[in-house]
C-alpha cells in the first residue's frame, strides 16, 4: 500500500434480530482501528439495519469520491446490499468479518456467515476483493487496504478418480424428487438454482410448491397425531415442558405435514424457506422437524437450498448414514479449528453421547422446535454441489471432529480440518464457496470423486 492518505467509505453492515449492543461494541473497535491508519473515513460511522440506511450512505459516500470502499460486516447479512455497493462502486472492495467468542450460547453475530455469502455473490459477478476475518485490535489491518485483492479463485481440476463405481451413485440420484417450498430469500445467491441444469447433472425432479401448502397440511393435521408425536419426541430430548406449548405443536405439525407431502408426492427432500415465514406466519420452527426427517434419511435443506438438498441426497447415498447441511461459522487459526453449525436441525445420531440433548427455541425468533447438542468426535466428510464463480463442480473437505463443549447454541462441532484452519479459512473465501456444506460422519472422499468423474463434474478440495 502507498504511503497517501487515501478516502476509505466505510459502511458497517448489520442486521437487529443479533445482539446489536456487542455488534456496536465491535463496530467501534473496527472503526478506531480504520482510524489508526491515518487515512479519512467517509460514511455513518454506525450501523446500517437497512436498505434505506445504507443506500443513504451510499449517497454521502459516493459525494466524497472515495479511493476505496470497506464493508464492515459486523453481523450476518445477507449478500444483496454488498452487492449493490459493488454494483455502485467501482473503487477497490474490501470487506472485514468479526469473529465471536465461542462461549456455548446464541450467535450473536454470526459475520462470517455473511462474509461467505458476500464472496459467493460477488463471485458470481466476477469482482475480486479483499477481505479480514479478524476482531479489532489485532495486527493485519494494511492488508485489508492492500491495492491488489487478496482473493485469488480457485480453479476445479478433473476428477482422476475411476467413474465406474461413481456410475452407481449417479444412477442412485437419478429419478429423486426434490420438493421446494417457497422461494430462497432475497440475496441468497448461494441458493439460486437452475431446474434445467440439475435435472441434466443429477437426473433429479424438483416441483415447486408455495409455503401456504406446507402450512394448511400442518393445521390440518390431526390432534392425535401431534400428540403421539411429541410424546415420541419427549423420549430423546430433555426440556420439552419448559416450551410454549402452543408453539410446540405448530413445530411438531409441520413434520406431518411433510411427511403427508412425501407420502403423497414421492419426495426425497424438501428445500424449504425456513425464515421468516415459518415463525411470523405461522408461528413455529421447522428446525426440529428437519432434524427427525434427517434421521430418518429424508433431506431437509434450510432457505430453500434445492442444490444443498440435493448435496445431501448425494451424500446420504454415498454414506448410507444421515446427512447435515451446515454453515461454517467460525475459523480460528490459533486453535486450528472451525465450527460447523446450523439452528438446530442435526440428525439425533449425530449427538454427542455424553450429553442429554435437549429441546429448545430458535435463537433469533424465540420459538420451538430446535435440537440442541454438540456433535460427536469422529472423522467427517464435508461436500457441496456448487455452482461456485458460475461452474458447476463439486467441493470436498475431510476434517475430524472434536470432542469439545458445545460452541454455540442449536447444534454445532469444532472439527479440524485436513488443512490449517488459516489456509482452509482462504480456500473457503477465495473459493467464492455456498455458504451450505452436507456433512456425514466417516471419509467418503474416494466414492464423491468417482461420483464427479462419473458425472463430468471438476473437484476442488478444500
Amino acid at each position: 500500500m502507498s504511503d497517501e492518505t487515501l478516502t476509505l467509505g466505510v459502511l458497517p453492515l448489520g442486521r437487529p434480530t443479533f445482539d446489536v449492543a456487542f455488534a456496536e461494541e465491535m463496530l467501534d473497535g473496527m472503526m478506531a482501528d480504520l482510524q489508526s491508519t491515518g487515512h479519512r473515513l467517509v460514511g455513518p460511522g454506525r450501523l446500517l439495519m437497512d436498505t434505506a440506511s445504507t443506500e443513504s450512505a451510499m449517497v454521502e459516500i459516493a459525494a466524497a469520491k472515495p479511493d476505496r470502499i470497506v464493508i464492515l460486516q459486523v453481523t450476518f447479512t445477507d449478500a444483496a446490499m454488498t452487492c449493490r455497493i459493488a454494483d455502485a462502486f467501482d473503487q477497490p472492495l474490501s470487506i472485514w468479518a468479526v469473529p465471536e467468542p465461542r462461549l456455548g450460547g446464541r450467535l450473536r453475530l454470526n459475520a462470517f456467515c455473511g462474509l461467505n455469502l458476500a464472496s459467493h455473490a460477488l463471485g458470481l459477478r466476477g469482482r475480486l476483493f479483499s477481505w479480514r476475518y479478524a476482531p479489532p485490535h489485532t495486527l493485519g489491518i494494511d492488508a485489508l487496504l492492500a491495492e491488489t485483492p487478496m482473493v485469488v479463485p480457485l480453479v476445479p481440476e478433473a476428477p482422476e478418480a475411476d467413474p465406474v463405481s461413481g456410475k452407481a451413485l449417479l444412477a442412485a440420484l437419478a429419478g429423486k424428487n426434490i420438493a421446494r417450498i417457497g422461494a430462497h430469500p432475497d440475496g441468497f445467491d448461494t441458493c439460486v438454482y437452475d431446474n434445467a441444469k440439475l435435472s441434466a447433472l443429477t437426473g433429479i425432479n424438483v416441483t415447486g410448491f408455495e409455503l401456504s401448502e406446507l402450512f394448511s397440511r400442518a393445521r390440518a393435521a390431526p390432534v392425535s397425531a401431534a400428540r403421539a408425536l411429541q410424546a415420541a419426541v419427549g423420549n430423546h430430548l430433555s426440556g420439552m415442558e419448559q416450551l410454549d406449548q402452543g408453539e410446540l405443536d405448530r413445530s411438531l405439525r409441520l413434520k406431518l405435514a411433510l411427511e403427508g407431502m412425501k407420502t403423497d408426492g414421492g419426495f426425497d427432500a424438501f428445500a424449504i424457506r425456513c425464515w421468516p415465514e415459518t415463525f411470523t406466519e405461522y408461528g413455529g420452527a421447522v428446525c426440529g422437524p428437519a432434524s427427525m426427517l434427517g434421521e430418518d434419511r429424508v433431506p431437509c435443506a434450510c432457505e430453500a437450498d434445492v442444490y444443498g438438498a440435493a448435496t445431501q441426497l448425494l451424500l446420504q447415498a454415498a454414506s448410507d448414514r444421515p446427512v447435515f447441511l451446515v454453515d461454517l461459522v467460525d475459523m480460528d487459526a490459533d486453535d486450528n479449528t472451525g465450527v460447523v453449525w446450523h439452528c438446530g436441525q442435526a440428525p439425533i445420531s449425530m449427538a454427542d453421547p455424553d450429553v442429554v440433548a435437549r429441546a429448545t427455541i430458535h435463537t433469533n425468533r424465540k420459538m420451538p422446535l430446535l435440537f440442541e447438542f454438540p456433535l460427536k468426535p469422529g472423522p467427517v466428510t464435508f461436500v457441496r454441489l456448487s455452482q461456485a464463480r458460475g461452474l458447476q463442480s463439486l467441493v470436498i473437505a475431510r476434517g475430524e471432529m472434536l470432542k469439545r463443549e458445545m460452541a454455540f447454541t442449536g447444534t454445532s462441532g469444532v472439527v479440524r480440518f485436513e488443512r490449517p484452519a488459516q489456509e482452509m479459512l482462504t480456500r473457503v473465501i477465495d473459493s467464492g464457496l455456498e455458504h451450505h456444506m452436507a456433512l456425514a460422519y466417516g471419509d467418503h472422499a474416494a466414492a464423491l470423486e468417482s461420483f464427479a468423474a462419473a458425472a463430468g463434474l471438476p473437484v476442488m478440495h478444500l
